[in-house]
């Protein structure tokens, strides 16, 4: 394995305090070291990241890599691969998968096939009941032993209070946080959109906010009942920020997370050529874009401005993309009929750094929301670039203005909103272990 010399770039590790401009020393795959005018040595790769940012590999705790048993939306191999694309060096895959990740037998599997096929890490959930079925609590400590960072039944949200709690207490002893999809089904059935004038305009059933913010109410109830760790997966309401605001000044256990996309669109992204703001607007062809469709629903402006501001105040714990890539066909059909979910890996910092280039972000909070923030999460010597610990880099141009092209896309999901939009950042090389997994340059000559 070669050396690497990283000079001259913008150094940023939130965990360390450092933001200054200055040279990173790979030796075996392990960080050596970061100070001013190192010095070339023999057998080293030198990288000028001179303009650039060069911060620790991001980490994504929300994805779906769909293998097995869905293997036409995705696998690992393109998913890892469209990750480092976006510069992602460690991943956590979802367990809806066909068998659901609910045993150790499905879990071996996916670590194996990471192993073996992947370019990155890649981390499991395990569900939290069999099947995901919401009836009868998965066998945990196998899942545990395992080596799942957590448990969850992803899009099916856990509806029997009882078991939720159950799996709360169960899960406290096994120091593994439960990670739900807060959402009524009751309130949110049917529901295809945000439920508002949009819906109301384009005849679609919509999905209240409540739907979303009573359950996690719910949860944050139980976490302080049973002394358990809820992860709320994707907030995306005003209401359940305030809500884990204030049960975190209590001290109750509770985290969550919020995606890129809930932070960087809202409703009128169903409209279609960037929505339309007016109820008067004329609907058009283009008015009912299945590829923002999504769960949770993409909501009001206001709730996209609080979601800033629990990023910014630390209700917010980190960013996490729920990558959620599906074939054509399931997109293109009826709304209604059609998919929940949008491929987000390839487009994840260029469409995040339209909140640092507006002033609504910094680029060291960013850095932190993808980097040391999850690792904390997962209690892992991650996202950092201490000496000493694996060399997972990740090299952007803030200033790149790109295209997305979805047919060029790594991931087998070409479902974005953002299609045919101009990003400004952009990742140019991905390092994992001291060795390029990405590099731009490479790609652009594909």
């Amino acid at each position: 394995m070669s050396n690497l010399l990283i000079k001259s770039g913008r150094i940023i590790d939130p965990i360390q305090g450092i933001d200054k401009t200055a040279d990173l020393l790979v030796k075996e795959g392990v960080i050596d070291s970061i100070k001013e005018n190192i010095d070339t040595q023999e057998d080293t790769e030198l990288i000028d990241a001179q303009g650039k940012i060069v911060s620790p590999g991001f980490i994504d705790l929300h994805c779906h890599l769909r293998e097995p048993g869905y293997e036409h939306k995705e696998t690992i191999a393109t998913g890892t691969a469209a990750a480092a694309k976006g510069g992602f060096t460690t991943i956590c895959a979802m367990p809806n998968t066909n068998p659901v990740a609910d045993s150790q037998a499905v879990i071996d599997f996916v670590l194996k096939k990471a192993r073996d096929e992947g370019v990155i890490r890649v981390l499991p959930i395990g569900a939290i009941t069999k099947g995901s079925i919401g009836k009868e609590l998965a066998e945990m400590s196998e899942l545990a032993h395992a080596g799942v960072i957590g448990f969850s039944d992803d899009g099916n949200p856990l509806e029997d209070d009882n078991i939720m709690r159950q799996a709360l207490s169960y899960s406290s002893l096994l120091t593994l946080p439960i990670i739900n999809h807060c959402e009524v089904p009751s309130l949110s059935i049917g529901g295809s959109i945000n439920e508002g004038w949009i819906s109301n305009r384009l005849g679609l059933k919509g999905n209240p906010s409540s739907s979303e913010t009573i359950m996690a109410a719910r949860d944050i109830e139980l976490a302080q009942l049973t002394g358990g760790q809820i992860h709320i997966a994707h907030a995306s309401t005003s209401g359940t920020i305030e809500l884990v605001r204030q049960a975190k000044k209590k001290g109750i256990r509770v985290t969550c997370e919020v995606t890129p996309h809930h932070l960087t669109l809202n409703q009128s992204a169903v409209l279609g050529n960037g929505g339309m703001s007016s109820e008067h607007a004329v609907l058009g062809p283009d008015s009912y874009d299945q590829n923002a469709k999504v769960a949770p629903p993409l909501r009001t402006k206001e709730d996209t401005d609080a979601l800033k501001e629990g990023l910014r105040d630390g209700s917010i714990d980190f960013i996490a993309t729920d990558h959620a890539p599906h074939s054509q066909v399931e997109k293109f059909c009826s709304f209604q009929e059609a998919a929940f979910g949008i491929s987000v890996f390839e487009t994840a910092l260029g469409s995040l750094m339209s909140l640092v280039h507006s002033g609504d972000l910094s680029m060291a909070v960013l850095i932190e929301k993808m980097t040391s923030a999850p690792a904390g999460f997962l209690n892992a010597n991650l996202g950092n670039l201490k000496p000493g610990t694996t060399a997972d880099i990740v090299i952007i141009d803030t200033e790149s203005e790109w295209k997305v092209d979805s047919s060029a896309f790594v991931s087998k999901g070409i479902n974005t909103p953002l299609n045919n939009t101009v990003l400004k950042g952009q990742v140019i090389k991905t390092i994992f272990g001291g060795k390029t997994i990405y590099d731009a340059m490479d790609h652009a000559h594909d």
